[in-house]
């Protein structure tokens, strides 16, 4: 038994900084659902505002247009040569962006005010409380 090391003490354990395994289901989860919730809405979106003659900006129902480089190679005209055919692509981009924008952030809010009642204390145990000043208001 050691001079300042008390028997009836128990150690304390160290807490691992890596997230909860949960958690990182849930985030790899929410990677692939929030994007295609906003691809889904976002080309809904457009569509329904199309037929009811909303103003989108003309730039954005123009089909992509591929650079030249893209035709000297079989490969990468094979992958990107269907996205020429798709009218208003870049109208679906801007909106899903908008979309995931609005999710992440709504999700983020939540996410805060829930860990903010059931996460942990600001201070731990080995924490020194918060000094308790009171200041008098310094008048002339």
């Amino acid at each position: 038994m050691g001079k300042y090391k008390s028997s009836s003490r128990r150690e304390l354990t160290p807490k691992s900084d890596a997230p909860h395994v949960i958690w990182r289901g849930i985030g790899c989860l929410m990677m692939i659902v929030i994007p295609a919730i906003s691809i889904a809405a976002g080309i809904a979106t457009v569509d329904y505002g199309l037929t009811h003659n909303w103003p989108i900006p003309y730039q954005l129902l123009t089909a992509p247009v591929l650079p030249k480089f893209f035709y000297k190679s079989s490969g990468l005209l094979t992958i990107f040569y269907p996205l020429t055919q798709i009218p208003s692509f870049y109208a679906y981009v801007a909106v899903s962006v908008l979309y995931m924008m609005v999710i992440g952030g709504v999700i983020s809010v939540i996410y805060a005010t829930i860990y903010r009642f059931v996460g942990p204390s600001r201070y731990g145990p080995l924490d020194a409380p918060p000094p308790k000043i009171k200041t008098k208001r310094y008048t002339r």
